[in-house]
C-alpha cells in the first residue's frame, strides 16, 4: 500500500478516463508474444513439417496443418509466449533455414 498525504488521492479529476487508460495499459503488457513462420520457394513442404515436429514439438498432424497455412497463406502463427520463449523459436526456426518472425499478440483478451 502506498502512503499517502490526505488530499493527494489517487485518480483526482477525471477517474474513469485515468483507470481505464491505466487498465488498457497493464492489460497490454501481459498479451504474449507471437511467432511467425513465412512462405519460401525454398524449402520442400516434407522438410518444414520436419522442422516444425523438432523445434515446436508438436505432433505430425499438427505440423502438417502449419505448413498448409504456410503454403496456402504465406504465413502462419506457430507458437506463442513469453518473449524469450519466442526468441529461442525464432532463432531455432532459423538455423533449419526458414523465415520467421516475431512479434507482440494484436488480439484482444476477453
Amino acid at each position: 500500500m502506498v502512503n499517502q498525504k490526505p488530499g493527494s488521492e489517487i485518480g483526482t479529476g477525471n477517474s474513469n478516463t485515468s483507470l481505464k487508460s491505466d487498465f488498457d495499459f497493464a492489460a497490454s503488457l501481459d498479451r504474449p508474444w507471437i511467432v511467425i513462420v513465412w512462405d519460401d520457394p525454398v524449402n520442400l513442404m516434407s522438410y518444414v513439417v520436419r522442422v516444425f515436429i523438432k523445434v515446436l514439438k508438436i505432433t505430425k498432424e499438427r505440423a502438417e496443418y502449419l505448413m498448409l497455412q504456410v503454403h496456402n497463406n504465406g504465413k502462419s502463427v506457430v507458437a506463442n509466449g513469453t518473449r524469450e520463449e519466442m526468441e529461442r523459436i525464432v532463432q531455432a526456426l532459423h538455423l533449419h533455414g526458414l523465415m520467421a518472425t516475431m512479434q507482440k499478440d494484436d488480439a484482444e483478451k476477453i
